[in-house]
């Protein structure tokens, strides 16, 4: 059986502890995975679209992937044990006799998701992990609504 997926979004990404909390979800449910202080603020700096001075790693794995003839297609966000996530990288590469090939790549999330949003791929999770994750919806909602929010608090890095 094919494993049902849900397409999300980056809410927001905040400094949160022990580096960052990137919200993630859609209309109807949020939930949040906290990334260390690195990658959060590579993922802060795609996700507001900041320019970068120098090619972060994230970067530099993009060129070598272009300079292949492959790009990212898509991040999935694919289980959670004991409140670490998993994710899977989907690449399609294209050789010059034009043989794609569609490779699957573990990978951490918080870097899936800095390497989909630097190419604009989507970013799914699983339902399994969709339906196990606290929705975190209100939380987002009171941070949003101003000054004097509590600053999220990860038990752990991811």
């Amino acid at each position: 059986m094919v494993n049902q997926v849900i397409q999300v979004s980056i809410r927001t990404v905040l400094p949160s502890a022990n580096g960052f909390a990137v919200f993630v979800g859609t209309d109807e449910k949020v939930f949040v995975i906290y990334v260390d202080q690195g990658v959060g603020t590579a993922i802060a700096m795609l996700f507001k679209g900041l320019p970068r001075e120098r090619p972060l790693t994230h970067d530099l794995f993009l060129n070598v992937l272009t300079a292949l003839g492959a790009r990212i297609e898509r991040a999935i966000i694919n289980d959670i044990k004991t409140s670490t996530y998993f994710a899977r990288l989907i690449i399609s590469a294209e050789n010059e006799l034009h043989t794609k090939k569609i490779l699957e790549i573990d990978a951490r999330p918080s870097d899936s998701i800095a390497l989909a949003l630097a190419q604009s791929a989507p970013i799914y999770v699983t339902k399994t992990v969709w339906d196990e994750v606290e929705d975190m919806s209100d939380l987002l909602r009171q941070i949003e609504s101003g000054p004097g929010a509590s600053e999220p608090d990860g038990p752990e890095l991811h």
